[in-house]
């Protein structure tokens, strides 16, 4: 247990939490002063924080009261990723946007995780090495769809509509807060086709989400 540590924040770490309304952040907040410590600790790798970036942020602003850390390893920053975007998933008050934008990103940052660790034993069968390839995002996407109740197509679909919404942040920097508080209302489809623009299609299919009305 310690009392005052600082620790880093990864912005992409951060931007994978779903953020709290006003009252949400207000209520935690007293709770945390009514009990006069965290009462479950932090999440940590290599002193960079992965879980409870909201009640860190109330830690800043009380320095008395009193928390742990719990030291997490992972062989990598898509590995971390991964797990946050799972843990997140276990909570039960998402919107269906937040759900399917986890979903797509714990889906991206597995692949990469698995093409990290396939690439040391493919197995070649008469197939070869390609449809081994193939076949291990499909599982990765199978499993994620199990988990959540969904289907494998939805999961792949959730990878681009995830990188849509990434894509509208680095445009228009605060679209992800907004969208995930709801004061934005886009469909899917337009996010998905962001996601699945090349560059120079972007700023154009952009201006449609900036125009659309409900």
């Amino acid at each position: 247990s310690v009392r005052m540590i600082n620790l880093k924040i990864d912005p992409e770490f951060q931007s994978q939490i779903p953020p709290l309304t006003d009252d949400e952040f207000k209520q935690l907040e007293e709770n945390i002063l009514k009990a006069g410590k965290l009462l479950s600790p932090l999440i940590v790798w290599n002193n960079t924080l992965v879980d409870g970036h909201n009640r860190y942020a109330i830690l800043q602003k009380h320095p008395e009261i009193y928390f742990s850390t719990m030291p997490l390893r992972f062989a990598n920053r898509e590995e971390a990723l991964a797990w946050i975007c799972k843990n997140q998933l276990g909570r039960r008050n998402l919107t269906p946007e937040q759900k399917k934008f986890l979903m797509g990103k714990q889906y991206s940052s597995e692949k990469c995780t698995e093409a990290f660790r396939g690439n040391q034993h493919t197995v070649k069968k008469s197939g070869g090495v390609q449809s081994e390839h193939n076949q291990k995002p499909m599982k990765t996407c199978e499993r994620i769809a199990q988990e959540n109740h969904s289907s494998a197509s939805s999961v792949r679909r959730a990878e681009y509509y995830a990188h849509g919404v990434d894509v509208a942040d680095e445009l228009s920097p605060g679209f992800r807060d907004r969208f995930f508080r709801e004061e934005l209302h886009i469909p899917d489809y337009l996010l998905e086709n962001l996601g699945k623009a090349k560059p120079e299609e972007q700023a154009e299919i952009f201006e449609e989400i900036k125009n659309y009305v409900p």
